[in-house]
Protein backbone atom coordinates (compact mmCIF):
# COMPACT_ATOMS: atom_id res chain seq x y z
CA UNK A 1 0.00 0.00 0.00
CA UNK A 2 2.89 2.69 0.44
CA UNK A 3 6.47 2.67 -0.18
CA UNK A 4 9.10 4.14 0.79
CA UNK A 5 12.40 4.82 -1.14
CA UNK A 6 15.46 6.32 0.05
CA UNK A 7 18.67 8.06 -1.82
CA UNK A 8 21.84 9.74 -0.67
CA UNK A 9 23.95 6.86 0.93
CA UNK A 10 27.85 6.33 0.27
CA UNK A 11 31.20 6.67 1.29
CA UNK A 12 32.83 9.61 2.73
CA UNK A 13 36.14 10.66 4.71
CA UNK A 14 35.31 11.69 8.43
CA UNK A 15 34.61 15.21 8.56
CA UNK A 16 32.25 15.39 5.44
CA UNK A 17 28.58 15.45 4.62
CA UNK A 18 25.86 13.46 3.44
CA UNK A 19 22.66 14.23 2.57
CA UNK A 20 19.73 11.69 2.91
CA UNK A 21 16.04 11.49 1.20
CA UNK A 22 13.03 9.69 1.61
CA UNK A 23 9.97 9.74 -0.72
CA UNK A 24 6.72 8.38 0.63
CA UNK A 25 4.07 7.20 -2.18
CA UNK A 26 1.29 5.11 -2.40
CA UNK A 27 -2.04 4.85 -0.90
CA UNK A 28 -1.45 7.41 1.44
CA UNK A 29 -4.38 9.54 3.58
CA UNK A 30 -2.23 11.41 6.13
CA UNK A 31 1.56 11.43 6.87
CA UNK A 32 2.12 11.05 11.58
CA UNK A 33 5.80 11.53 11.21
CA UNK A 34 8.61 10.56 9.35
CA UNK A 35 12.14 9.38 10.38
CA UNK A 36 15.53 7.70 9.84
CA UNK A 37 17.09 5.29 11.85
CA UNK A 38 20.39 3.09 11.37
CA UNK A 39 21.78 -0.12 12.29
CA UNK A 40 25.50 -1.27 12.27
CA UNK A 41 27.13 -4.69 12.07
CA UNK A 42 26.14 -6.26 14.75
CA UNK A 43 24.29 -3.93 16.62
CA UNK A 44 20.04 -3.16 16.89
CA UNK A 45 18.73 -0.91 14.96
CA UNK A 46 18.43 2.81 16.42
CA UNK A 47 16.85 6.17 16.58
CA UNK A 48 18.41 8.54 14.31
CA UNK A 49 15.93 11.32 14.21
CA UNK A 50 12.28 11.91 13.77
CA UNK A 51 9.77 14.42 12.91
CA UNK A 52 6.01 14.17 13.49
CA UNK A 53 3.79 16.92 11.57
CA UNK A 54 3.60 19.90 13.19
CA UNK A 55 5.63 18.58 16.29
CA UNK A 56 8.99 18.95 17.43
CA UNK A 57 12.11 17.20 16.18
CA UNK A 58 13.92 14.53 17.84
CA UNK A 59 17.73 13.70 17.67
CA UNK A 60 19.54 10.35 19.38
CA UNK A 61 22.30 12.02 21.59
CA UNK A 62 25.13 10.90 19.37
CA UNK A 63 24.14 12.72 16.24
CA UNK A 64 22.71 16.03 17.74
CA UNK A 65 23.80 19.12 16.69
CA UNK A 66 25.57 17.16 13.93
CA UNK A 67 22.29 16.10 12.00
CA UNK A 68 19.68 17.93 10.88
CA UNK A 69 16.12 16.35 10.14
CA UNK A 70 13.51 18.09 8.01
CA UNK A 71 10.43 17.41 5.55
CA UNK A 72 8.71 18.13 2.51
CA UNK A 73 5.06 17.94 3.14
CA UNK A 74 3.74 18.68 -0.67
CA UNK A 75 5.95 16.28 -1.37
CA UNK A 76 5.64 13.39 1.64
CA UNK A 77 9.69 13.70 1.43
CA UNK A 78 11.94 13.64 4.77
CA UNK A 79 15.73 14.67 4.42
CA UNK A 80 18.51 13.76 6.87
CA UNK A 81 21.39 16.72 6.56
CA UNK A 82 24.23 14.65 8.14
CA UNK A 83 27.20 17.07 8.72
CA UNK A 84 30.54 16.45 10.71
CA UNK A 85 30.78 12.75 9.82
CA UNK A 86 32.63 10.77 12.39
CA UNK A 87 33.50 6.93 11.63
CA UNK A 88 31.03 5.64 14.39
CA UNK A 89 28.02 6.86 12.29
CA UNK A 90 28.69 4.37 9.53
CA UNK A 91 25.63 2.21 9.38
CA UNK A 92 22.57 1.17 6.94
CA UNK A 93 20.09 3.96 7.52
CA UNK A 94 16.52 3.39 7.44
CA UNK A 95 13.89 5.48 6.39
CA UNK A 96 11.01 5.15 9.02
CA UNK A 97 7.20 6.86 8.49
CA UNK A 98 3.90 6.38 10.58
CA UNK A 99 1.11 6.26 8.03
CA UNK A 100 -2.43 6.18 7.63
CA UNK A 101 -3.29 4.43 4.34
CA UNK A 102 -6.42 4.75 2.67
CA UNK A 103 -7.60 1.87 -0.24
CA UNK A 104 -10.43 3.79 -1.94
CA UNK A 105 -10.93 0.13 -3.85
CA UNK A 106 -11.66 -2.07 -0.85
CA UNK A 107 -12.50 0.31 0.70
CA UNK A 108 -9.79 0.07 3.94
CA UNK A 109 -8.02 2.46 6.16
CA UNK A 110 -5.53 1.89 9.13
CA UNK A 111 -2.87 2.89 10.75
CA UNK A 112 1.07 1.55 10.38
CA UNK A 113 4.47 1.83 10.17
CA UNK A 114 6.39 1.42 7.30
CA UNK A 115 10.26 1.00 6.33
CA UNK A 116 12.54 2.03 3.31
CA UNK A 117 15.09 -0.86 2.02
CA UNK A 118 18.18 1.10 3.50
CA UNK A 119 20.68 2.90 2.21
CA UNK A 120 24.68 2.78 3.26
CA UNK A 121 26.47 5.29 4.76
CA UNK A 122 30.11 4.27 5.47
CA UNK A 123 32.49 6.62 7.02
CA UNK A 124 36.46 6.19 6.53
CA UNK A 125 39.26 7.46 9.36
Amino acid sequence: QVQLAESGGGLVQAGGSLRLSCTASGKISDIKAMGWYRQAPGKQRELVATIPTGGATNYADSVQGRFTISRDNAKNAVFLQMDGLKPEDSAVYYCWADIIYLDFTVPVTGREEYWGQGTQVTVSS
